[in-house]
């Protein structure tokens, strides 16, 4: 899924792109509103982090732009004062996080807000495969196959993150909603029995000391 990071402060940027990176994200930046609303403008985001006090363009002065577009925003910000929070989720905002903040914390927030503005997402349609998300039923050119329930999750890891590439402790954590303890033969094996049942061992690759891309 695509990011765009809307922060000045090029450090804090930085950073978080490289975790959202490291979780299988896309990440562009944009440094002050105005480069923010041209690159809005011009392509699709599935969620926009976004500071509030911004060269420019404020954040809360283009967040009213961004609603046209149906893109979901958290606001990362210093103003931690309740007024300013209160405002910005009355304009539009899924979720306010105050600085400083830990990264892990933004990661699940991040997840959660892109769970929660997918949920609608109840038919998804991959190459001969099509998936039901509100019957977790999975069919291969209209015939069912029969996937575990962690198969079926990472199945829409992978659909949900086409052409990325997965690192096996992101997939273990994801998945299995526990700390990567290092071994990689739980991940591989479920990887392993999915595409088999799939007949997608040619779709999902495995990626040198990383883990696997479903490419499409």
């Amino acid at each position: 899924m695509n990011i765009l990071i809307v922060e000045d402060e090029r450090p804090i940027s930085n950073l978080i792109k490289i975790n959202l990176s490291d979780s299988g994200y896309i990440c562009t930046c944009a440094f002050d509103g105005e480069e923010a609303a041209n690159l809005i403008e011009k392509n699709k985001y599935d969620l926009i982090l976004l500071d509030v006090m911004l060269p420019k363009i404020n954040g809360f002065e283009l967040i009213e732009y961004i609603q046209s577009f149906d893109t979901p925003v958290i606001f990362l910000t210093a103003k931690s004062d309740v007024k300013d929070k209160v405002k910005g989720l009355k304009l539009g905002a899924d979720d306010y996080i105050t600085k400083p903040f830990e990264i892990i914390e933004l990661l699940v927030r991040v997840e959660t807000v892109l769970r929660r503005y997918h949920k609608n997402e109840e038919q998804i349609q991959v190459l001969d495969v099509n998936i039901d998300t509100l019957s977790r039923v999975v069919k291969k050119n209209n015939e069912i196959v029969s996937l575990t329930v962690k198969e079926y999750e990472i199945l829409l890891l992978f659909v949900r993150n086409k052409n990325i590439a997965l690192f096996r402790d992101r997939i273990y954590e994801r998945v299995w909603g526990d700390d990567y303890m290092g071994d990689s033969r739980t991940v591989d094996l479920h990887v392993q029995r999915m595409r088999k049942k799939l007949g997608w061992e040619e779709k999902i690759v495995p990626v040198y000391k990383i883990g696997y891309r479903l490419e499409i």
